[in-house]
């Protein structure tokens, strides 16, 4: 069985949506494991990693997304656990999820180093299954550049297993090849794929939203799949909101009061994704309805327009199960742009 820890330098990386693509490329064949948990939800009074939870509910994996990781607190973990218990753990956590199994997935934390007081960074757990590494690097050209070296010194200095690198999100790609491919080869790094930046992986689901806002449904729950494309903020007359060119964008969150009912009125004749109102209050009983007959969720959410607005900006794009078009998008997108045959060791 072939072992990959991919961890990745900086967070949101992509890491999860990698493992997603390479697990279908490795036709069900595969395990998984996040020894250390650092996107967490709370479900049914039961502690969980949303990465963990993804992986089990796309594929169907037997485990809970409890029994995928070791824990999920730092200070929780330093009381249990010492390295020599901790390495032991994780061996015996990725041999009960492993068996009969063509490849173990291993998902490292937020960034290669996360997890290093209590033993579980990623090094750490490349060194306890004797795995390989896939590292997973973004951002600007010349962070790309600095990170592959400097993660490149530091294993050849410890003799750990480096399978190569995945660079993320690039938005030219000819360009970064012509300008940056000679230096990175030179550094002795096999690059296993550089995949291009595409923004239909930069938006959000209302579904998601919901999810990580809490917020109550109070209309339009057939419309939970579609896509967020735009945010706009009806805080302003909607004869000025109808003028504004980001109005008449597609696929668009407006977040407003549940007393404007002639801006809810107005996001439902246009492309509207979904509406957020805010400040717990409920809009009459026949917007409510007309919501529902245009299959447009309004969302019900206790916070005023500017802290609303500032929880949906800070939302990842996180992929969710539901999100069958966006899981076949990613696993096309892989296999067209990584050597998934040198990574699953075919």
């Amino acid at each position: 069985m072939k072992k990959i820890v991919v961890a990745s330098t900086h967070k949101s990386a992509g890491k999860t949506s990698l493992i997603v693509g390479l697990a279908k490329a490795s036709k069900g064949d595969f395990a998984y494991v996040k020894p250390f948990g650092d996107r967490l939800l709370y479900r049914k009074k039961r502690l969980w990693d949303y990465d963990a939870a993804l992986m089990a509910k796309i594929f169907d994996i037997k485990e809970s997304p409890e029994e995928m990781s070791i824990g999920f607190e730092h200070a929780k973990l330093r009381f249990i656990y010492d390295e020599k218990s901790i390495k032991e753990k994780v061996i015996e956590k990725a041999g009960e999820v492993s068996k009969d199994k063509k490849v173990l997935f291993v998902e490292g934390g937020s960034d290669i180093k996360y997890g290093a007081s209590v033993h579980l960074d990623s090094l750490s757990v490349l060194r306890y299954l004797d795995a390989g590494l896939v590292l997973v690097v973004g951002g600007d050209e010349y962070s790309v550049l600095d990170d592959i070296v400097f993660v490149k010194e530091y294993i050849d200095s410890t003799k750990l297993k480096f399978e190569g690198i995945i660079i993320n999100n690039i938005r030219d790609v000819e360009d970064f090849k012509a300008t940056h491919l000679d230096t990175i080869k030179k550094a002795g790094v096999d690059i296993l794929g550089i995949i291009p930046h595409r923004p239909e992986l930069t938006h959000i689901s209302v579904r998601l939203l919901v999810d990580r806002m809490f917020a109550r449904v109070i209309s339009g729950e057939g419309g939970l799949d579609k896509v967020v494309k735009n945010v706009f903020v009806g805080a302003m007359s909607v004869s000025s909101a109808l003028q504004d060119p980001l109005f008449e964008k597609e696929g668009k969150l407006i977040i407003t009061g549940g007393d404007r009912s002639d801006m809810v009125l107005a996001a439902l004749e246009s492309d509207t994704s979904c509406i957020v109102l805010t400040n717990n209050i409920l809009p009459p009983a026949n917007i409510i309805s007309k919501a529902e007959g245009a299959n447009v969720p309004l969302l019900l959410v206790p916070w005023d327009t500017y802290y609303t607005t500032m929880q949906v900006e800070r939302l990842e794009p996180l992929l969710t199960a539901e999100d069958a078009e966006k899981v076949a998008f990613l696993e096309n997108l892989i296999k067209e742009n990584v050597d998934t045959s040198k990574i699953l060791g075919e």
